[in-house]
């Protein structure tokens, strides 16, 4: 009897080594990243983590003279350095270029989620406090670097995204759309901002950008999920996952896109004049799935989250399914790979990098936590047809590499990206706290 009772204890503990082997196992990529990008990216069948893969590159800034790799026939010099988490940018009319210096706002975590949470922000170098201001950066020489560096407004919450409208600076901060009076030239604000609207703000996906349309009548802010997939309850997700379509003169606002994780990168493509958006897909899936992606979006589309992705594939891990939902499920337009964190984006309308790069769109890709081998950590182009929309057999292009050395580790980390009034890219770097300009040679 006692030798029956060994027996089986024995198997019960084999039987619970091998689960807990391929439970907490990290998952190694089984398709080449670029069969996960594109029009038609390859969906393969999900492989669900109990125990995320956790492979953020570690951060350790740039040593010496080092700097990021350009494409061929293009250069790269320091546009500005000495910030504090630059995140994004926004240009004048005169110029000038305004950077948001934030971070998120203080997390209450707990337990497990909260331990890999510290851990990744931590090591990815986003565990700074935020500076929580909007500084005035100005090339007057036009030599490429800016000789002017001053904190323009501070004492916000945690900042992102700004849009002037005529002689006011409209600034979307981590809880709120604020507005304050501003005429470029102007190097310091110190009106107390007004609250144009309020909406949820920290969470898992605490950045909020903002962008007007041609005449200023609607602003339209992307507002991130505060999960990963409404495992905290989907009540806590009311007027996130989605971009809000606001009425600055009347102050109020509507849902105009939703079913995004989390959008972030906002720019209106100069051929059709849609919006675009790029977006941060679900994590735990594995790592060919499931892919970031840059779309158009319009009023009332709805993209799926949390319940499927990629246009209908439904995710079994939501508590609640929908499947009364899956018809409405928009396919997006262009994959930019699994757990690439594509951040920023703006369109090639001014720039004046050369013939390869004259009509597309600019994407920083912050980089991976949640995938083997890491991706993203550099800006890519993707080429766009003559109807403003991307090539169909396109693949994205490499502007700017070189942000993990040869130990993988981060060097800096790519988030927006914006061109200068010469038609340079000017890309912000969070961990190398600086921003880099790009121009052709």
């Amino acid at each position: 009897m006692v030798r029956h009772i060994l027996i089986v204890t024995g198997l019960l503990a084999l039987a619970f080594a091998g689960w807990w082997y391929w439970a907490t196992r990290p998952d190694i990529a089984k398709l080449d990243i670029a069969k996960v990008q594109g029009t038609r990216p390859t969906i393969t069948a999900p492989r669900a983590q109990m125990i995320p893969t956790i492979a953020v590159a570690e951060a350790v800034g740039w040593a010496g003279n080092a700097a990021p790799r350009p494409a061929a026939g293009l250069r790269v010099n320091e546009f500005a350095r000495g910030l504090d988490h630059p995140r994004w940018m926004y240009r004048l009319p005169n110029g000038d270029v305004l950077v948001s210096e934030t971070n998120s706002p203080p997390r209450d975590v707990g337990g497990i989620t909260g331990l890999v949470m510290g851990y990744l922000m931590k090591r990815g170098g986003a565990a700074v406090p935020s500076a929580n201001r909007i500084t005035l950066l100005r090339d007057a020489d036009g030599d490429g670097v800016a000789e002017l560096k001053t904190p323009l407004i501070t004492g916000l919450n945690s900042p992102l995204g700004m849009a002037l409208v005529g002689t006011t600076l409209y600034i979307a901060n981590t809880d709120a759309l604020v507005r304050v009076p501003f005429t470029p030239g102007q190097t310091r604000i110190t009106a107390t901002p007004e609250t144009v609207v309020r909406y949820p703000g920290g969470g898992n996906h605490w950045a909020r950008n903002v962008i007007a349309n041609a005449d200023g009548t609607r602003l339209y802010v992307a507002v991130g999920s505060s999960s990963n997939i409404g495992e905290n309850g989907l009540d806590k997700e009311e007027n996130r996952a989605c971009i809000l379509e606001v009425d600055p003169a009347t102050k109020k606002f509507r849902i105009f896109a939703s079913g995004l994780r989390n959008p972030q990168g906002l720019a209106f493509e100069p051929v059709s004049k849609r919006l675009w958006t790029t977006v941060n897909e679900r994590d735990m899936l594995g790592s060919d799935l499931a892919p970031d992606y840059m779309t158009a979006v319009e009023l009332g589309d709805y993209f799926g989250w949390p319940h499927s992705y990629w246009g209908g594939y439904v995710d079994k891990r939501v508590e609640v399914l929908r499947p009364d939902l899956l018809e409405y499920a928009k396919r997006p337009d262009y994959a930019l790979g699994p757990h690439t964190a594509s951040l920023g984006l703006t369109f090639a309308a001014d720039a004046k990098l050369g013939p390869r790069f004259a009509s597309g769109a600019f994407v920083g890709q912050h980089g991976s936590w949640n995938r083997l081998p890491v991706s993203g950590y550099k800006v890519v182009y993707i080429p766009f047809n003559s109807f403003g929309f991307p090539e169909k057999t396109a693949k994205p292009v490499d502007v700017l590499g070189g942000f993990l050395d040869a130990k993988g580790r981060a060097q800096g980390r790519p988030v927006a990206v914006i061109t200068d009034r010469t038609g340079a890219l000017l890309v912000t770097d969070d961990v190398g706290n600086r921003i880099w300009r790009v121009a052709a040679k």
